[in-house]
């Protein structure tokens, strides 16, 4: 197994040819992300990490199922590929711990949103309630709170959210109730997170702040991917003017004390290295 340097991602692309994810190609583009290969330049398998996301595409290897990369930060890795080949893979190497579940493919359709609808989404929030595009004050209040860390925890720092991010928060007096952001970026567009704070839900926020990203990333000439991790993020996004393309199996794997230790024996050799 090799780490995939952002100059040879060009060796691993043919793996992943066809999958509609924008954080694949993120990677790919060398923009967010991390990759593995079984070997360069000619791999027949490959990972590639980008946010709490891991993609195995080709041939399955147990080594790359088993690659938690030394650097990622969250308690869990969610893990998909197209081939049934790896999710057994993945049940073999982390049996019970993994959780198998399905998430929710939208379709990357361009000219499908309707700004007057999209609009009238913003206008019906909540008098109560105002909406704030994402500053660097906003920005450190939602990394100080687990619920809304996700919103902006995949970019290096303040600087470069302001520089490559977009996203924007409804506020309830001085708290932030929820927001929709940038989760990642790749050169056409963003991927969508959404966070809601519990006392806040089911009363338009969700709605409204992801319309107004929405009509922010038209402006821009950027594209609004979504992908739905529930049925309610799936109707929330056709409400808005996605399609449904069909669902795909995704395995939840805790990190565990043992694979920390072993992540942390990975920095210590990419350190000495």
């Amino acid at each position: 197994m090799v780490r995939v340097g952002k100059d040879e991602m060009g060796f691993i692309g043919h793996l992943f040819e066809n999958w509609e994810e924008t954080m694949i190609w993120s990677c790919l583009q060398g923009v967010m992300g991390e990759a593995w290969a079984d070997s360069l330049p000619d791999a027949r398998s490959a990972q590639i990490v980008t946010g709490d996301f891991c993609f195995l595409a080709g041939e399955p290897d147990g080594e790359l199922v088993g690659n938690i990369p030394a650097s990622f930060p969250s308690r869990s890795i969610l893990m998909a590929s197209r081939d049934e080949g790896w999710g057994e893979l993945i049940e073999a190497c982390y049996g019970d711990r993994c959780v198998k579940f399905r998430r929710y493919a939208l379709k990357k359709e361009k000219g499908v949103f309707e700004r007057d609808v999209l609009e009238s989404y913003v206008g019906r929030l909540p008098e109560e309630y105002v909406i704030r595009p994402i500053d660097g004050g906003l920005y450190r209040r939602i990394l100080s709170e687990e619920w809304s860390h996700d919103l902006c925890s995949q970019f290096r720092d303040e600087g470069h959210f302001m520089q490559m991010g977009v996203g924007f928060v409804a506020l309830w007096g001085e708290e932030i109730a929820g927001g929709a952001s940038s989760y990642t970026v790749y050169r056409e567009g963003i991927e969508i997170e959404i966070d809601v704070k519990e006392a806040h839900r089911r009363k338009g926020v969700a709605r409204a702040c992801a319309a107004q990203l929405i009509l922010e990333c038209l402006d821009r000439g950027i594209y609004p991917s979504w992908d739905a991790a529930n049925p309610e993020s799936l109707h929330l996004a056709e409400t808005l003017g996605y399609h449904f393309d069909g669902s795909y199996v995704t395995y939840e794997v805790p990190i565990c004390k043992e694979t920390e230790e072993r992540n942390m024996g990975k920095a210590d050799e990419e350190q000495d290295v």
